[in-house]
């Protein structure tokens, strides 16, 4: 990333951490809370909680209640949904994860798609090379940028993702990031055909992603598993290696899944 983009990517722990303030005040007593309230837990100024407010409204977090005030929206549900499936998804991933950082030297992340964001599931980390990369679990990224955002949206349906696509701001974070929809389309076919996905410096300057897509029983794709290494240590040469290496856990995992399931 470079300029004013890495800034505003970077540098948003304030909001980020005024936001999850906002949501941590509901509890099984307070279902509404109303903007004088969020004012005086924030210790702002009405005007400045109401800023935050309609930015949680704005991301489906929140909604306003008929009878005034504020309420949990259906993207806290559609989270909560996803949270309770991780948990098992991580549990079965986490060996093959393991093995794999340990086989690349590199750093390991299982993520998944909620909405028009991707959120890291978990990561294992080498213990010969670990290396400090900023997707810590929890994390969401954006949908158009990185090896697992691509892998996640090349197998959905077509339409599905030129809508998604489409209906979302597509942020340039490093001047190799594609945000023309058409050619990110052309991308995710070229993805699926191949079977996995790499990016170098789409999401970071000196970040290599390569990743390839976990299923269900029924063969959908539900998560990706992905090696996120210093483009420095990652020479194109030794790519398509590290892919095989990446595809072969994604079907460990996948195969994982279905013995579960059954």
């Amino acid at each position: 990333m470079s300029g004013n983009e890495s800034s505003s990517y970077r540098d948003r722990n304030s909001t980020a951490d005024r936001a999850l303030d906002i949501l941590t005040m509901f509890d099984d007593t307070r279902l509404i809370v109303s903007g004088t309230a969020v004012a005086e837990h924030l210790g702002v100024a009405r005007s400045t909680a109401y800023r935050y407010l309609q930015s949680l409204v704005a991301g489906r977090f929140l909604e306003e209640a008929p009878s005034g005030g504020f309420r949990l929206g259906l993207r806290v549900l559609e989270v909560a949904r996803l949270a309770r499936r991780s948990y098992g998804l991580s549990e079965v991933a986490l060996p093959a994860m393991a093995a794999l950082a340990e086989e690349a030297g590199e750093t390991v992340l299982l993520t998944r798609r909620a909405g028009d964001l991707v959120v890291c599931v978990d990561r294992a980390e080498s213990g010969t090379r670990a290396v400090r990369i900023s997707y810590e679990r929890g994390s969401t990224l954006p949908i158009n940028a990185g090896a697992s955002a691509l892998v996640l949206l090349a197998w959905g349906p077509e339409d599905e993702s030129r809508r998604l696509l489409e209906s979302v701001e597509l942020r340039r974070f490093t001047a190799a990031t594609l945000t023309d929809v058409d050619a990110l389309m052309e991308r995710l076919g070229r993805i699926r055909r191949l079977g996995y996905s790499i990016t170098r410096g789409e999401l970071d300057p000196d970040v290599v992603g390569i990743a390839a897509p976990v299923r269900d029983d029924a063969g959908a794709v539900v998560a990706a598993v992905s090696v996120a290494a210093l483009a420095t240590r990652v020479y194109p040469e030794a790519e398509a290696e590290i892919a095989q290496q990446v595809l072969g856990t994604a079907k460990k995992i996948t195969d994982r899944m279905a013995a579960v399931s059954g």
